[in-house]
């Protein structure tokens, strides 16, 4: 759907271009009854202000923003990319990329080495590690908007992110429907706020069932699918083992799929993020989904938004695909 302009602007309130400018730009010699027609059309029309445009009016250079993410190799980050990366150029905006591979340090770097570069406006899906140093750049004139996590040590922050808690409670529902009861719940770093929340929200349907997750069938920091593969398959060799898993992200789910490979066992499994090849295994994989698109673009809007006065939260709804994975019933429980 095309973007209202100034010109639909200056059509609907039924004045010329230059009045619809100096209106949105704040500028003297326009009248308030003039003032207030082009404003209701504004608002009618839907119109979000330009901000790069408004910065090479004013002789500033084009706006560039700073994507700083975990790892853009991973599949979930070269998607966000591309969301904020299209979401910018509808605003003339260029995008710079860095990725700090799970270092805090590199995270740091990367962020004061953008802003030192001229680069004052980021969008940083924050590492575990404390953010309280930020504060300081914050002050002085970066902007910054935090995606997909919570920056630790700033409270203040404008956040953009997934119903981390439904997805999690959406995907233990499913497999308790289906009857399971001894699961297992593979993640990553455990100090996130998504992987805490979704963790969160799988055990408090849980408990909510009287069947909460047992501690011996968690396991927590494994990064890689390899060591998923590695710690699922041990799972899998004990004496009782989970008969479905929940995996917080799509690394996780990747390493289900290759412990299964040369397995019997065919327990339920669920992932959070969906992933390419998702729907050609069979089963497929059945995941807890988001529109990845509106997640970049919510990021840019809130970004380029200059007239929040506080910080703000935005939540991106999630929902459950079910493509057999998680489908897949308990096997029987043998007789005594």
């Amino acid at each position: 759907m095309r973007r209202p302009t100034m010109a639909d602007v200056a059509r609907h309130a039924g004045v010329s271009l230059k009045t619809v400018s100096r209106v949105v730009n704040q500028e003297p010699h326009v009248s308030a009854a003039v003032q207030r027609r082009v404003l209701d059309a504004i608002t009618a029309l839907g119109f979000r202000r330009n901000e790069a445009a408004s910065r090479l009016a004013r002789g500033a250079s084009m706006l560039t923003i700073g994507l700083i993410m975990e790892n853009i190799s991973n599949e979930y980050y070269s998607r966000l990319a591309k969301a904020v990366e299209t979401a910018a150029a509808e605003h003339e905006a260029l995008v710079v990329f860095g990725s700090y591979e799970e270092l805090p340090e590199r995270e740091r770097m990367l962020i004061e080495s953008m802003y030192a570069r001229g680069v004052s406006s980021l969008i940083v899906v924050p590492s575990a590690g404390d953010h309280t140093w930020l504060a300081e750049h914050l002050a002085a004139g970066l902007t910054a908007v935090f995606v997909d996590r919570t920056p630790a040590g700033l409270p203040a922050a404008d956040v953009v992110l997934l119903d981390d808690l439904r997805g999690g409670r959406i995907a233990a529902e499913h497999l308790l429907a289906r009857g399971h009861r001894r699961v297992a719940l593979l993640s990553d770093d455990a100090g996130l706020s998504s992987v805490h929340d979704r963790a969160t929200g799988f055990r408090s349907a849980y408990e909510a069932a009287g069947a909460p997750v047992d501690e011996r069938l968690v396991v927590r920091g494994v990064f890689d699918p390899w060591r998923v593969a590695q710690e699922a398959a041990k799972l899998l060799d004990l004496a009782d083992p989970p008969t479905a898993f929940f995996a917080t992200n799509n690394r996780a789910a990747i390493g289900i799929l290759q412990a299964l490979r040369e397995r019997s066992e065919r327990p339920a499994y669920v992932g959070f993020d969906d992933f390419g090849l998702a729907d050609v295994f069979n089963p497929g994989v059945t995941v807890v989904r988001y529109d990845t698109a509106r997640l970049g673009r919510s990021a840019v809007d809130l970004l380029l938004d200059r007239s929040r006065d506080a910080p703000r939260t935005v939540r991106v709804p999630v929902e459950l695909v079910a493509r057999g994975s998680g489908e897949i019933p308990p096997p029987p429980r043998p007789e005594r």
